[in-house]
């Protein structure tokens, strides 16, 4: 387990970033920059005083809620064994461990009453 295990990135998926962003960057005076996700299509990046501090995506096809929803990622140093660690102990692995290049490898898990986490292990050099 990480030294710190605690929550480094957050990041709301919606349907409509236009209408979404401009919500949270008016309410909390955010600016917004845009990324190529490649296949995921348009990632955003949420930004205060110059500085990323949360991301905006569009849902995936599998998506767990029909809704917009914000979740945070949990920082750990091994995701591998977090995912299998995870199975062992009665809950389960939503999305496989897998590589998001520049940030690190991530999964997505539910411990055994359902309750979602997105776990990150991240890259040398990430600092959200």
């Amino acid at each position: 387990m990480s030294k710190s295990n605690t929550f480094v990135w957050h990041e709301l998926v919606t349907s409509n970033q236009e209408k979404s962003g401009e919500f949270f960057c008016r309410l909390l005076g955010w600016q917004k920059r845009e990324v190529d996700a490649g296949n995921f299509g348009k990632y955003v990046l949420f930004q205060k005083e110059g500085k990323d501090i949360a991301g905006m995506m569009n849902p995936m096809s599998d998506d767990l809620y029909e809704r917009a929803y914000w979740h945070s990622y949990i920082e750990v140093d091994d995701v591998g064994q977090c995912a299998r660690e995870a199975s062992r102990l009665g809950g389960s692995v939503i999305v496989p461990p897998h590589d998001v290049p520049d940030v690190g490898r991530v999964c997505v898990l539910a411990d055994p009453m359902g309750a979602v986490a997105d776990l990150i292990q991240p890259v040398a050099g990430f600092s959200p």
